[in-house]
């Protein structure tokens, strides 16, 4: 949905992005108090990402807890579009997948797109997208998600699972509706104006209501879902939105798989994750050091210190006096980027052994198709 200063879609995301006017545009409700509140009270405690407001957004979010806890249990269902490699950023909404997952003893959906990024890619093969989609499973499955209650949907594998449900949708959304919300052309391929119609078919594959944990800017899909879903006799699907974890090199728009500089991919070596972030981290520092010792920094704007509070600080109490060391420049900006540096390699030493692990895994999570 582009607005005078950003852009958000399920393809494009630029600029600084005000979070309460994309919740406008979208249509949209903010996770508020209260939510939190039923969230806990259900869950019996809140993940710091809802805490910080990492997901800030949601809809029908208050129904589906409400639902629960008079005996109605859901399923969750996100995904992947596999146009790359799998960095960091992916993982937001699959490691708050795999908490509600828990929390709600609930089964869980991951679907990989790989017709989709072939159709919406000039410079992938189908080949490739595939590929890559099995990459991206194996970071998924690295998370810890148990075979026994979580399956792997590949689209061009499952589509004989897929399509009964995809055309239901599919009869139910016309051209003008897609176009409006996609801003499709006349050149527009039509595997891209019939997607919707396959992201949606997950959303009805238990005889139950789903929640979908997802990056905001996936929500036009689903806001297609949920217009569609009363017209086929399925329940509304629930969503809740992260924001967009930014790229390395910048506050605004977000991590992309294609643009390595400002990328940090779940395969990268601890002296590659150390080169990208010293580099390339956008800094809130200031120009000198003693003017920093002075003035301090800016934590809201430092990407080392947001990919801790998005992702890999999640004691409040150690963040909080990272933020304040930095803003009051005690702290200088090699110092958060080392210690950023530090988080972000432990992490994905544990990861990539765990990645490494599920090669042999694999086939057991994968979707079997009836």
């Amino acid at each position: 949905m582009p607005s005078d200063d950003f852009i958000v879609t399920p393809w494009h995301v630029e600029g600084e992005i005000d979070y309460d006017k994309l919740i406008k545009q979208f249509g949209t409700e903010k996770i508020t108090g209260e939510i939190l509140k039923k969230i806990e009270k259900t869950a019996g405690e809140i993940h710091f990402m809802l805490r910080r407001g990492i997901f800030f957004s949601h809809r029908d979010l208050g129904k589906i807890l409400d639902e629960y806890q008079s005996g109605k249990k859901f399923f969750l269902y996100t995904g992947r579009g596999p146009s790359g490699h799998t960095h960091i950023g992916h993982l937001v909404p699959w490691v708050f997948a795999k908490w509600l997952q828990e929390k709600f003893q609930t089964t869980m959906y991951f679907q990989l797109t790989d017709d989709e990024k072939f159709y919406a890619k000039e410079n992938l093969t189908l080949e490739q997208t595939k590929s890559f989609a099995y990459e991206n499973a194996l970071d998924f499955i690295a998370l810890g998600f148990k075979p026994e209650n979580t399956k792997i949907i590949i689209n061009t594998n499952n589509i004989r699972t897929l399509y009964p449900i995809a055309a239901q949708v599919a009869k139910k959304i016309n051209f003008s509706n897609t176009k409006a919300v996609f801003g499709f052309k006349n050149e527009t391929n039509i595997g891209m104006i019939f997607y919707t119609s396959l992201q949606s078919a997950p959303c009805f594959i238990e005889d139950r209501q789903v929640l979908i944990p997802l990056g905001v800017d996936q929500d036009p899909h689903f806001r297609i879902t949920r217009d569609v879903a009363p017209k086929i006799g399925r329940p509304k699907p629930a969503l809740i939105h992260n924001i967009m974890i930014p790229s390395l090199t910048g506050p605004g728009g977000k991590m992309s798989a294609s643009e390595e500089s400002g990328t940090i991919y779940t395969t990268d070596s601890p002296q590659v994750v150390k080169k990208k972030i010293n580099k390339y981290a956008f800094s809130g520092g200031q120009p000198t050091v003693e003017e920093h010792r002075r003035i301090g920094g800016n934590p809201d704007i430092d990407v080392s210190y947001q990919y801790l509070r998005i992702f890999f600080e999640p004691d409040d109490k150690k963040l909080k006096s990272i933020y304040d060391d930095y803003k009051s420049g005690k702290m200088l900006t090699g110092e958060l980027k080392a210690i950023l540096i530090d988080k972000v390699n432990s992490f994905l030493e544990e990861h990539q052994q765990k990645r490494e692990k599920a090669k042999d895994q694999i086939e057991r999570f994968l979707l079997s198709e009836k």
